[in-house]
């Protein structure tokens, strides 16, 4: 019989090894002879916005009836249990168990170094996780696109595993050419004055089904350096390549967005693409719906503070988990949300600030104590789908992108790293839904854009935009739609 995940969760881990997985002294008895139902094998980046969409994947599977075995690394395990994301009522057939990253020991409660996990994670938790693999009755892995350290393991146990790219279409088809870029010596870069001088705005034309217009600043962020041997350019090429050995690609996407880019990785890449989104958290409610991602405890203030609000009054700004800010550009943020005149509510990480707390000046906190919220953390879903927001100020990550089309909300866009780039210049030029704030932010701009947002011209066409995508998104996920049609092939054709 299976073990209640409850007792798998509050168990006291036994071995604190970084190579080895971490045991329970009862985990994983075997399942009864009669036929067995199918078991997907999930193992998300342990980053939040790779396990926010894995948990959505896991719970649809899970309510298409397959068991689910969702596998973080110790140390996030660890904060799902703090943050109390994992309720006591999980599901006999919904299991959360962790293997090693590699990495120190850490009590922290932040998202770990990018470059340090994908130097460590390969060869930390490529012999746990096959070990783990061979314990469980997989039938299938679905793992992140990039810990394909996962592929061997699963051809070893002889079942089939697909990647799933957290990214957009857009941005995986930049990571794709990663390698043409190097081939092309357009990366690494000659000089670090190539940062400044231009040299940015290169066009880039001639990759399949991508906008004419996009230029180099416009790819995912990892082709900015001047080393050849540097970790992050090395491991998105390297990742990006073994694509190819998955059985298939999945993508948290629907064709109506991104068809023309879909269309061209279909002449790159020598696997089936399925796209299967908008994710949605909870698909089944009931005990599913208490299972969440969050590392970090939300605020259960913020759908209190906006009930009562006027529709489309409220400006919600979230830069996300991992983007971090100077001093300056926090005070500049701040004094731009001060200056517009819109009540707002924004979520500020304890380490959003490079190397310091996120501290708002006083002055700041005095003078908009009436019409603004601060929070740590919030259900974001929750808070976009609520009428009173009226615009997002985003670092348009590919989880709040896809979130904030779904509820039909337009976006200002302060993009820090990664595919960010690639999702604001699509979102910008292409889908209409979003202006972007200069990198080099200040604020008046900041002001005068949240301005247009919410009561310009310019806002007003990209409200429409939104809603028109809204409107599309929620027909790709209904009866028939094009990523209802493509999960139910994802499962048949491959997962089983």
């Amino acid at each position: 019989m299976y073990i209640n995940p409850c007792i798998l969760l509050h168990q006291t881990p036994r071995h604190k090894s970084k190579n080895k997985l971490e045991k329970n002294p009862i985990e994983m008895s075997s399942i009864p002879s009669e036929k067995k139902p199918p078991h997907a094998v999930c193992v998300p980046f342990p980053a939040q916005g790779h396990i926010t969409p894995m948990l959505k994947l896991a719970k649809l599977l899970h309510s298409h009836g397959f068991h689910i075995s969702f596998v973080n690394t110790h140390y996030n395990h660890r904060r799902l249990l703090r943050s109390g994301a994992v309720s006591s009522h999980a599901l006999p057939t919904f299991r959360f168990l962790s293997i090693p990253d590699g990495l120190p020991p850490s009590g922290d409660d932040a998202t770990q170094s990018i470059p340090a996990l994908c130097s460590s994670l390969p060869r930390a938790a490529a012999e746990p996780f096959r070990d783990l693999l061979k314990a469980l009755p997989a039938t299938c892995v679905v793992s992140d696109g990039a810990l394909t350290f996962t592929l061997e393991a699963a051809e070893e146990v002889g079942v089939p595993a697909v990647l799933f790219w957290t990214t957009s279409a857009c941005g995986f088809m930049g990571y794709l050419h990663y390698e043409q870029l190097r081939e092309r010596g357009l990366t690494p870069f000659k000089d670090e004055k190539d940062l400044t001088n231009g040299y940015l705005d290169t066009p880039v034309d001639w990759i399949p089904g991508m906008t004419k217009t996009m230029r180099l600043r416009d790819f995912p962020t990892f082709i900015r350096t001047t080393d050849p041997n540097d970790v992050m350019l090395n491991y998105c090429i390297r990742e990006a390549r073994r694509a190819a050995l998955s059985a298939a690609v999945v993508l948290n996407t629907f064709d109506d967005l991104e068809r023309p880019v879909l269309d061209g990785i279909a002449t790159v890449l020598p696997r089936p693409v399925y796209t299967i989104g908008p994710l949605l958290s909870s698909p089944g409610g009931g005990a599913l719906s208490s299972l969440r991602s969050n590392l970090w405890k939300e605020d259960p203030g913020c759908l209190e503070w906006l009930r009562g609000k006027r529709p489309s009054s409220v400006v919600y700004v979230n830069f996300g988990s991992i983007t971090v800010m100077t001093r300056e550009q926090l005070v500049e943020f701040a004094w731009g949300l001060a200056d517009c005149g819109y009540e707002f509510l924004w979520v500020v990480r304890p380490d959003l600030v490079t190397g310091n707390s996120a501290v708002l000046p006083p002055e700041f906190v005095k003078e908009t104590e009436n019409r603004g919220l601060l929070a740590s953390w919030c259900p974001q879903e929750a808070v976009l789908g609520h009428e009173a927001i009226g615009g997002f100020l985003t670092h348009s990550g590919w989880n709040s992108t896809i979130e904030s089309i779904t509820a039909g909300v337009a976006m200002l866009s302060w993009p820090f790293f990664a595919e960010q780039q690639t999702n604001c210049r699509y979102a910008c030029e292409e889908w209409g839904n979003a202006m972007e704030i200069d990198n080099d932010v200040k604020r008046t701009e900041v002001a005068d854009l949240i301005r247009t947002l919410m009561g310009g011209e310019k806002g007003r066409d990209m409200k429409r935009m939104a809603a028109e995508w809204k409107e599309k998104a929620a027909r790709a996920t209904g009866p028939g739609g094009s990523s209802e049609v493509n999960l139910q092939r994802l499962i048949e054709e491959v997962l089983l």
